[in-house]
């Protein structure tokens, strides 16, 4: 059952904030009179007008399934419809059991779906899918509104646009309406008015390729532009495609000498073709230090796999106007989120990445650009080790970093989205062990992940563990029933959504009931719910206790729980000293 929240003070009428008010007003004034809050991000501006706005009892659930029952369930009680609200993404999908239901039942129910902006559906960026007529015709009525302008609340017609959905659903007949809502960031209240800052107009991005092999004229092409490279990067997104494709890169990297910048799912950062190349599994931290992001400028990008769970490469990879972006892209996916990409090559990375390195000339980048990357590199190394041996608390880094040490050679390691995924991409080392790191990255939801882990246990027979946060355990708990799969659930259980105090929201707190709406805390001991499902569970607190945990786990099979339990603000400044100690060491070195 959901928790009710208390009023909030309403947010300044502008932008985001006056759109979604104006909005919500204008359901009150056709009958809504309760929301169901989802957590998310993007939709922030609505969570916080539902928890403002005069007339309305906003409950907040975890799961979007449930929340679709209990606000349909409320609405046949009430006869009146009932709004419910989540992020963009599969939490959007989880509505639909609810919405069939209430089509056919005719129950007046109004879907507040949050959306990204129409530049960043198609281009790769997370938790984004078509959300456009996400229920087909099981929905009385469908509509998609304008991203707001940050000067320009459009009130008249939020408001308009909320009374005709709420009037709608309760019409006849009676059903479902959705809207669709997408948002610009930034996502929070901003009191100072913050203005969006202007870029420079990118050059028109072709599209090379189109065979699976490369041709000829296209390796010649793709060769030229690596021979004047001086300054090149190859970024390596998530990414299990091909088996092959690991070494490729790796082999390109030692030939033409030049750095490559690891996510932990490309299936890069681990395994024998290490050896030689310069693999970076720190980019995260070092990128977040400005100094040294805004001193390695590269001249070239070589993008393979999807975009980078690193939000700090990201930006980065934003900033570089003057840097030419070329992205492998077999499929025609144009995952792209900032619509960068000067070419996007439509053929398989592995033979291209083979082909060049053949073609490569005997002058290679320069060579300091790479000295510079690698000894940043083992210095973010060396800096984070000692910071993490001297913690003996259980923390998300310090969880990454020994199941790097733990899991034996050949092992898979799925990991959850939000703060899990993070962790491994901030601080699993670079190892010549071979590790295979998989998780959900196509649209980055946390639903379905103990499944989904227990479906790749199943198709192996090496050791397999998952990596997932409480949140995500809950919302997929049904899996416990799983038998005959042999599969080590370590699960973070920081009583909520961790992943938001990383968030600039954090930082207003009870001002926008933070702990309610975002953070969600559920008080459960994943513990106990697993043994509720006969699964054998252990709460560790120490880093000798979790390896011998893990460690008798894997040697029994069969499905077993590690419960963390961790604390949130603990967990946040404990990455926050991670980074500063990054950053000392690069000071140091006069990087």
């Amino acid at each position: 059952m959901g928790a009710s929240i208390p009023q909030a003070p309403r947010p300044a009428l502008e932008g985001n904030h006056g759109f979604a008010a104006a909005l919500f007003e204008g359901l009150v004034a056709s009958g809504v009179r309760h929301v169901h809050v989802c957590p998310g991000s993007r939709s922030t501006p609505l969570a916080l007008a539902a928890a403002s706005t005069p007339g309305i009892q906003a409950r907040v659930h975890l799961d979007e399934r449930s929340a679709g029952f209990f606000a349909l369930g409320l609405a046949r009680a009430s006869r009146r419809p009932v709004a419910l609200v989540c992020t963009s993404g599969t939490a959007a999908a989880n509505f639909l059991p609810a919405v069939v239901e209430a089509s056919h039942a005719r129950v007046p129910l109004v879907l507040l779906t949050a959306d990204r902006p129409p530049e960043r559906r198609g281009w790769g960026a997370p938790q984004t899918i078509d959300q456009g007529k996400l229920y087909g015709d099981r929905v009385r009525w469908y509509a998609e509104a304008p991203c707001p302008e940050p000067d320009d609340a459009r009130a008249d017609f939020a408001r308009a646009l909320g009374a005709r959905a709420a009037a709608t659903a309760a019409g006849a007949p009676a059903g479902p309406v959705h809207l669709n809502l997408p948002f610009r960031e930034p996502l929070a209240p901003d009191p100072g008015g913050t203005a969006r800052a202007a870029h420079a107009a990118t050059p028109v991005p072709r599209r090379l390729g189109g065979e699976r092999e490369p041709c000829a004229s296209l390796v010649a092409e793709f060769s030229e532009l690596a021979s004047q490279a001086r300054r090149p990067v190859l970024l390596c997104g998530p990414d299990d495609s091909d088996p092959a494709l690991p070494a490729a890169i790796a082999d390109l990297a030692r030939t033409a000498g030049w750095p490559v910048i690891a996510d932990a799912a490309s299936q890069v950062r681990c395994g024998p073709h290490v050896a030689g190349a310069a693999i970076l599994g720190t980019a995260d931290a070092l990128l977040r230090d400005e100094v040294f992001a805004a001193s390695h400028a590269p001249d070239l990008v070589l993008r393979v796999g999807a975009p980078p769970t690193s939000k700090a490469c990201t930006r980065w990879l934003a900033r570089q106007r003057e840097a030419r972006l070329v992205v492998l892209d077999p499929d025609a996916a144009w995952a792209d989120p900032e619509q960068r990409a000067r070419e996007y090559v439509q053929c398989e990375p592995a033979p291209l990445l083979r082909a060049l390195s053949r073609a490569c000339p005997g002058e290679k980048a320069d060579p300091d650009w790479i000295a510079r990357w690698t000894d940043a590199e083992r210095r973010a190394r060396r800096a984070l080790e000692a910071a993490l041996a001297k913690e003996e608390r259980l923390a998300h880094p310090r969880l990454a970093a020994e199941l790097g040490a733990v899991l034996p050679d050949g092992a898979l390691l799925y990991a959850s989205n939000s703060l899990p995924v993070h962790a491994l991409d901030g601080f699993l080392p670079v190892s010549s062990r071979a590790l295979r790191v998989l998780a959900n990255r196509g649209v980055n939801g946390i639903d379905g992940v103990l499944s989904s882990a227990f479906g790749a246990a199943a198709a192996r027979t090496g050791p397999t563990a998952l990596l997932t946060g409480d949140l995500a355990f809950l919302h997929d708990v049904g899996a416990l029933a799983a038998r005959g799969v042999d599969c080590t659930v370590v699960a973070v259980n920081n009583d909520g959504g961790g992943i938001f105090h990383f968030l600039p929201i954090a930082e207003r707190g009870e001002a926008v009931a933070f702990e309610e709406l975002f953070a969600a805390p559920h008080g459960h001991s994943l513990c106990d719910v697993a043994r509720g499902f006969g699964v054998p569970s252990e709460r560790v607190g120490t880093p000798e206790a979790f390896r011998a945990g893990l460690e008798a786990s894997l040697d029994a099979g069969g499905v077993r729980v590690l419960e963390v339990c961790v604390d949130r603000d603990a967990d946040v400044a404990f990455h926050r000293l991670l980074w500063d100690e990054v950053a000392s060491a690069l000071r140091s070195a006069g990087r």
